[in-house]
């Protein structure tokens, strides 16, 4: 620690410290977006065949409790598409929409300010850079210039104008990363939507053809 201290904190001046709180945030969100979202991706086939084998089988209340059991944006959707089962069309595709619109910004939280912190850091980089510039213009001028005071306020811009540019650098990866992933799970999301859409229709309609069929069995009796 306290060659860390003597290289950077001390050397780089009081910028570093603000560099070092952003850097800090940006690792703690980058590590909690990343489980997060991590969390949020579910085997989508399996997860979806077995919700529709108990629909099938007229299970709705254990297929409920299965979405409730599944973490995951992609449950939730599942289940408020169930919950308007029997519904229609518009209904369902209604609250298929409105499940979606509610867990994207769940999805994106904090991703903007890492991304912010890539264009913050480079910015107080260089007002350390300037601060220690404006300090060795002042060695110069002073009729008892000391070389060795004017070197440290040279590594001291270097070093701030360093800091800041590889934090921005690793916020800009971690950003980029993470928005990858959140257009992964939308690019999902729409998926699992419009395939429990298609099968809530479809098992609809052969209720329907079911309960005709057994009207006119009734009526031949």
């Amino acid at each position: 620690m306290e060659f860390l201290n003597n290289t950077f904190l001390q050397q780089g001046g009081l910028v570093m410290y603000p560099l070092c709180l952003v850097s800090i945030l940006g690792f703690v969100f980058f590590v909690e977006r990343a489980i997060f979202l991590h969390k949020g991706q579910i085997g989508m086939e399996v997860f979806l065949s077995g919700i529709q084998n108990l629909v099938r089988k007229k299970r709705l209340v254990e297929a409920l409790t299965l979405c409730e059991d599944t973490p995951g944006p992609m449950a939730r959707i599942v289940k408020s598409a169930l919950l308007h089962m029997g519904e229609s069309r518009e209904s369902i595709h209604a609250a298929i929409q409105s499940a979606a619109v509610v867990e994207l910004p769940t999805l994106e939280r904090r991703i903007g300010t890492i991304a912010a912190i890539a264009r913050i850091a480079p910015l107080l980089g260089f007002l350390g850079t300037l601060v220690a510039a404006v300090k060795a213009l002042y060695q110069l001028e002073a009729a008892n210039a000391d070389s060795g005071e004017f070197s440290l306020l040279l590594a001291q811009a270097l070093i701030t104008s360093a800091t800041g540019l590889g934090i921005a650098v690793m916020a800009a990866v971690a950003h980029h990363f993470l928005s990858g992933r959140v257009r992964s799970l939308v690019s999902d999301l729409e998926w699992i939507g419009h395939s429990m859409y298609e099968f809530l229709i479809t098992e609809a309609a052969d209720i329907s053809a079911d309960a005709e069929e057994s009207g006119e069995h009734g009526i031949k009796l």
